[in-house]
């Protein structure tokens, strides 16, 4: 009797449902979002004028070299950064109007990256803004691609607070040779024991290492058309982690 009233109540609380899919999306959402992101960056700087689209703090360097040098520099480098706060905002917004907390708000924003991505794809195969790096049109393909990572970015934070950063490789290659300095040493270690912290770091390194050369390959063959790869690759990452109803 107690089973089985144990049982039925097991099933039908929606908090511990909430938190089991919870729990799977920070285990296996980040690397698939990391590869997305490796292919995102790599695709844009080499189709868009040598800009970041992912690692977008990385332009403020290429534009201080730039100026440094007294050199030409594309205008969307130091654009960049601003639209990524923009976008930001916007998906801050989506997030509040929707009211959807974790797994649910976790869906909208795949959704919302795979559509940013999607017409990204589109209008790169149409207007081919690889021809003319530093045009309008690769501007506008420029703003498409970093508020599509700035979604990726804000999902983390809003849906999945506890997950790692998949753009952060700085920090995921620390947490990584720090995590195997402390295994290797077996005494004293010096950071809070956490078993998985090397294994989620690893995964996230190596997800957006295979993304980087993957795209790095698809443009040399694809061109424009590479994009296809980090949008098909949102479209089942919103396919597979869609909540259970």
């Amino acid at each position: 009797m107690s089973t089985l009233a144990s049982s039925s109540t097991a099933v039908g609380n929606p908090a511990a449902d909430g938190e089991a899919q919870l729990l799977r999306l920070e285990a296996h959402l980040p690397p698939l979002l990391s590869v997305i992101a490796g292919m995102v960056d790599l695709t844009g700087f080499f189709t868009l004028g040598h800009i970041f689209t992912a690692h977008v703090t990385g332009n403020l360097v290429v534009v201080a070299a730039a100026a440094m040098r007294a050199g030409p520099f594309n205008l969307m480098q130091a654009l960049a950064i601003p639209v990524f706060m923009l976008a930001l905002a916007g998906v801050w917004l989506i997030a509040q109007v929707s009211h959807r907390r974790g797994p649910g708000l976790a869906s909208l924003l795949l959704l919302v990256q795979f559509l940013l991505l999607a017409a990204l794809l589109v209008f790169s195969v149409i207007t081919r803004p690889s021809v003319d790096p530093r045009g309008l049109m690769a501007g506008i393909a420029v703003i498409v691609a970093v508020s599509a990572m700035a979604c990726q970015y804000a999902l983390l934070r809003l849906a999945m607070p506890r997950a790692v950063s998949t753009a952060v490789m700085t920090g995921n290659l620390t947490n990584t040779v720090l995590s195997l300095m402390d295994l290797l040493a077996k005494r004293h270690p010096l950071l809070p024991v956490d078993a998985g912290r090397l294994k989620r770091s690893l995964h996230l390194l190596f997800g957006f290492l295979l993304g980087c050369v993957v795209a790095a390959y698809a443009v040399s063959m694809l061109g424009d058309w590479a994009w296809v790869l980090p949008a098909a690759l949102s479209g089942a990452a919103f396919t597979c982690f869609h909540p259970v109803e």
